[in-house]
């Protein structure tokens, strides 16, 4: 080892030489560990997206199931021959009495929810107009000229 470094000693451009190359094999290694992990995180990063997107998909087929069956489920707010779907932005609007051939005697404006999925802003905003009253019966009639 001595006489190595004696060598170098006495040949200053080899041993420049010589550090220029131990510390460009450092760079290079830096650099390729430092793009290994980036791909490594990358990779558990996608993993963990994909599982997540898998979990969403499921709560909202399980949402849409519950709302189509929720008419048949007890504690429903009216009878299921009573609904009708609507989808957007509400689910269903019922008609209570209307299948027992009674008066309707109350009309309900109803949004299914399951697990801890929350009202958003547009059913909020639905929701506070109806108990405001702020509800009317229109009717249109179709203007003559466009029905011959």
């Amino acid at each position: 080892m001595e006489k190595i470094l004696l060598f170098l000693g006495s040949h200053p451009i080899l041993l420049c030489f010589l550090l220029i190359i131990i510390i460009s094999l450092a760079f290079f290694l830096g650099q390729q560990t430092g793009i290994f992990r980036a791909h490594l995180a990358e990779k558990q990063r996608i993993k963990s997206e994909r599982a997540d997107a898998i979990k969403k998909s499921r709560a909202v087929i399980g949402g849409q199931i519950s709302e189509q069956l929720s008419p048949f489920l007890p504690n429903f707010p009216c009878s299921a021959g009573d609904v009708r779907f609507v989808g957007k932005p509400v689910d269903f609007v019922g008609f209570v009495g209307a299948t027992e051939g009674k008066a309707i005697s109350e009309i309900l404006i109803i949004e299914v929810k399951s697990g801890k999925a929350k009202l958003s802003e547009r059913e909020a905003q639905i929701k506070e107009c109806v108990e405001k009253g702020k509800v009317r019966y229109v009717e249109y009639r179709v203007p003559q000229s466009t029905c011959k």
